[in-house]
């Protein structure tokens, strides 16, 4: 399954300057998912992270893991009836490298557990093939 920014955001509340996922370009149901942001010196963060020295916030790339994965959860359960997911959990969490401006980051998230409605993942983040993030994630679902 392949998603575009308009899809994703019928899924996700997130909108900008917080929407943090441009594209789904793979999801297998129950599986797997691949996401794709891609880094722009336009993002607003980059004013103050760091003046002359741009690079993406570490926090920012685990929310757009998050994002990612909450696409994931939506789309497997079939939730259309006015829940979210919410970023429940984060261990492991490793920073690479630094994301810069001009990148294109790839989020790939492999679901490890389900039980309950506690989605668990695995995640990772490249620019290229280069690992540049992973972190174990969690996300439920939660009324608007």
């Amino acid at each position: 399954m392949v998603l575009n920014t308009q899809e994703i955001m019928k899924i996700l509340p997130h909108r900008f300057p917080f929407l943090l996922v441009d594209r789904i370009v793979e999801l297998e149901v129950g599986k797997r998912v691949v996401g794709i942001k891609n880094v722009t010196i336009n993002e607003p963060f980059f004013q103050g992270h760091f003046p002359g020295h741009p690079v993406m916030p570490g926090v920012l790339i685990i929310e757009a893991m998050a994002q990612v994965g909450g696409v994931f959860a939506m789309v497997t359960d079939k939730i259309d009836d006015g829940r979210v997911t919410y970023f429940a959990g984060i261990d492991n969490a490793r920073f690479r490298k630094p994301v810069v401006p001009g990148d294109v980051l790839r989020i790939e998230l492999e679901l490890t557990n389900c039980r309950r409605g506690l989605y668990c993942f695995k995640g990772k983040a490249f620019v290229d093939d280069t690992l540049v993030a992973e972190a174990d994630l969690k996300a439920t679902f939660a009324a608007k």
